[in-house]
């Protein structure tokens, strides 16, 4: 059998491209209008991974760089927050929202990444200093190419190895692929 040279879930890129999977801290940006924007439409980030292909953030870099090719260009970029698993056991990883706890049964299955399709777990590492981290699928952000960027430079922190980066494009992409069926009218006859 091929013996993986991956040791980790985090590694650290230093080059000056985004990659699916980079992961940032503290990222706020405003919602709707910044002219008007007030303390209630400032969204404020923990943590936050890129979910953009990484093909598509490549082109995006290399077409850059001869102006030639735009219909490669990437006008946003799709990120998802990340939670800290302390704050996000106890429903409060979104400040004033009333979310759902969790018992730690349900942390257990949620680190697992098999019973709950809707969050991915990511495990620490204390070396690129990332708390155990939660991401809820259904909260995701499209936001501008080039403020990514210029975040990259003071809040980015690591990147995720890979084939991790692929497992949780895969479960995003199934989460977000999932059919919505109706509830049908049992016949009791």
């Amino acid at each position: 059998m091929f013996k993986s040279k991956i040791k980790s879930l985090y590694r650290k890129k230093n080059n000056a491209r985004l990659y699916q999977g980079d992961l940032f801290k503290d990222i706020k940006f405003v919602t709707g209008d910044p002219e008007t924007a007030t303390e209630k439409d400032i969204i404020s980030l923990p943590y936050a991974v890129v979910l953009s292909q990484d093909c598509d953030l490549l082109s995006d870099f290399n077409c850059r760089k001869t102006n030639e090719n735009q219909d490669k260009f990437l006008l946003s970029l799709l990120i998802s927050p990340a939670f800290i698993l302390e704050n996000f056991a106890k429903g409060e990883h979104l400040g004033d929202w009333k979310m759902s706890t969790f018992n730690s049964g349900q942390i257990d299955k949620i680190k697992n990444n098999d019973s709950f399709k809707r969050y991915h777990y990511l495990s620490g590492e204390s070396s690129f200093s990332v708390p155990e981290l939660v991401i809820d699928f259904k909260h995701f952000f499209s936001l501008p190419r080039d403020f990514l960027y210029k975040e990259k430079k003071n809040k980015y922190i690591a990147s995720l190895n890979e084939i991790f980066r692929e497992e949780l494009s895969q479960r995003f992409s199934n989460y977000l692929s999932r059919i919505g069926l109706p509830e049908l009218p049992i016949d009791k006859k």
